[in-house]
């Protein structure tokens, strides 16, 4: 984990610290000599304009620099304009680089990043199309999440950097509010029940008491680990905490309740974005961005519902096999697996340990059997957490961490376990294998580990394949002999169908113009999840449109190009080498993919 990216940023930040001829000049010049130093370059300064992601890396701090971690990202609508100015001129320097004087690596990098930069070109007609502040993400729950879980304190400086964004916070969230309120102006609102979401969970969070609060508790814990800060320190620290989270968080608060307490009846219960200003155009650009692909909203629609009617017959089948009564349909049998007490923890606090034992069980036997499929693997390791509490309700069933940059923290596969009925023992191997290993942990932490790679290239955001390989992988485990259970595979099944309903509820919200209520019926009928991940997963896609249409376009891809090296290469397909083809080259677009496999096959 810290041999790349640690050379990297300390070295870049030698160059910045101490100069020198060339190493002035490749920090300097318009258009350095080396190609990869401009890409890395022009990220690594992008990195230092933003405190927050400094933080997140964690390399200055083991050079003995932590200013940044007394301040906040500037979140200004003019901060983001100069990021879209910045585009044009970092083309410009791109293209000026000839690729006969670029290895074929180099000219793989130039056109990915190419199709980044074209990308944000096309899509500043539409950067006010979202809704920054919602029931999943934004700076309310985002802030606090970052202090929890980035910011390291282990001194009296750490302690008091922390102190100083607490008191930093106003500015930022007012900073937010600007944005927020300047795409009101453009006509765009979310929709009423997003309103309400963050309205719930905002109070919620400024009428818990300063001293029960996650800002204060997480320093408290924090505070304890710290040998280093005295008793005499930690008393002082935490009364400036508890005033500063009373004096400037829960004004930062009140600031963002006041304004959706006072626009949320001007919001409607239309949740598709066909009723925003150039919200069909919006939505075609969101479903390139996440699908790397030209497919149109119904072409989409139609895959989804062509796949939902495939993977059904096959859980009816073995639902039927298991005994259970599937006359009268899928959406029966279906509600009368997830019926099935046996397939359930205690609710209850011993109950959800036991969750996390097990899930932590399952990712090490497979982590601990997959030499023939696998030659490349990570080293950061693995571990289950709970997702905070404070969040879960409105949280997804599960979600993947990168693991830090430094080695300090390995990667984690958050689980939701709100309500204990959305975890049934027959999914829970799927959900591992998706999230960790060698899902989600396999493809990001191995490309963050790739040596000689740019680093654009290793946090490139092409969903397609990078979701596309998590669920390529619940297929894979069970093809590997990892779900023998019929109950399991069901599972695994029950997960692929879910990627399918995505095509069409996605489609049918944001284009076909389907009510939230619609789109719900729809998924509950058609899955069999629990109520509380239905209204969650559906609220979720009327506010990131297009997203959860790139795991199954991304799966099956993926799907179609092994089978076609089999059929090709016959007796000489490895399925080691084909992983490592896919994970080699960190995410890219799925016509750049299919243009790597196919000249695996002419290679091999």
């Amino acid at each position: 984990m810290k041999t790349f990216f640690k050379r990297l940023f300390l070295g870049l930040l030698i160059i910045v610290l101490l100069g020198g001829a060339f190493a002035a000049h490749e920090w300097k010049a318009q258009k350095p000599f080396l190609f990869r130093v401009f890409l890395d370059r022009t990220l690594i300064q992008f990195a230092f304009e933003s405190p927050e992601t400094l933080t997140s890396l964690g390399f200055l701090e083991s050079v003995g620099i932590k200013g940044h971690n007394a301040k906040l990202d500037d979140d200004s609508p003019e901060k983001a304009d100069e990021l879209f100015e910045k585009i044009p001129e970092i083309k410009e320097v791109l293209l000026s680089y000839d690729d006969a004087s670029l290895s074929e690596k180099e000219r793989l990098s130039k056109e990915i990043t190419l199709y980044l930069l074209e990308f944000g070109e096309q899509a500043e007609e539409f950067r006010y199309h979202n809704y920054p502040v919602n029931q999943l993400f934004g700076v309310q729950n985002g802030y606090p999440s970052f202090m929890e879980a980035q910011h390291q304190v282990h001194t009296v400086e750490d302690a008091e950097n922390y102190l100083a964004r607490l008191e930093a916070v106003r500015v930022k969230f007012a900073q937010n509010l600007a944005g927020i309120q300047l795409r009101a102006e453009n006509g765009i609102l979310p929709p009423r029940f997003v309103i309400d979401r963050v309205l719930d969970e905002m109070n919620g969070f400024i009428n818990t008491p300063a001293k029960e609060n996650i800002l204060y508790t997480s320093l408290q814990t924090k505070l304890n680990d710290a040998k280093e800060v005295t008793s005499n320190d930690k008393a002082r620290l935490l009364a400036s905490a508890e005033s500063n989270i009373t004096g400037y968080v829960y004004p930062a608060y009140e600031l963002l309740i006041e304004y959706f307490d006072r626009v949320k009846e001007k919001a409607d219960t239309d949740d598709g974005f066909w009723h925003l200003p150039n919200g069909d155009k919006a939505y075609e650009s969101a479903l390139r961005f996440f699908t790397t692909t030209d497919y149109t909203a119904d072409e989409i629609h139609n895959i989804g519902l062509s796949e939902v009617d495939r993977i059904q017959t096959e859980i009816l089948t073995i639902l039927t096999e298991q005994g259970y009564d599937t006359a009268q349909g899928f959406s029966v049998a279906i509600e009368a697996l997830a019926a099935d007490e046996r397939f359930y923890y205690e609710d209850s606090d011993e109950g959800r340990a036991q969750i996390l034992k097990d899930y932590q069980k399952i990712l090490d036997e497979i982590d601990a059997n997959l030499d023939n499929a696998f030659r490349i693997r990570p080293k950061a390791g693995m571990e289950v957490v709970r997702i905070p509490e404070f969040k879960e309700k409105t949280s997804p069933g599960a979600y993947y961490q990168q693991p830090a940059i430094d080695g300090s923290r390995p990667g984690r596969f958050f689980a939701n376990l709100y309500d204990i009925k959305a975890t049934p023992t027959y999914s829970m191997r799927t959900l591992a294998y998706h999230e960790g290993i060698p899902g989600h942990h396999f493809q990001i932490a191995i490309s963050m580990e790739l040596e000689g790679m740019p680093f654009i290239r290793r946090i490139s955001p092409f969903t397609a394949y990078t979701e596309g390989w998590a669920l390529y992988t619940e297929r894979l485990a069970w093809e590997l002999g990892f779900q023998e259970d019929p109950f399991d595979n069901i599972g695994r099944l029950q997960a692929e169908l879910f990627r399918a309903v995505r095509l069409v509820v996605d489609t049918g919200i944001h284009a076909k113009r389907w009510t939230r209520e619609q789109a719900i019926d729809y998924m509950k009928a058609n899955t069999g999840m629990a109520q509380s991940d239905v209204v969650s997963e559906i609220e979720r896609y009327i506010v990131m449109p297009g997203q959860a249409t790139a795991y199954k376009v991304g799966m099956m891809k993926i799907l179609e190009l092994r089978e076609r090296a089999k059929s090709v290469l016959g007796d000489r397909f490895d399925l080691r080498d084909f992983h490592d083809v896919v994970l080699k080259n960190g995410a890219v677009p799925l016509d750049i993919l299919e243009r790597l496999v196919e000249q695996y096959i002419e290679s091999t």
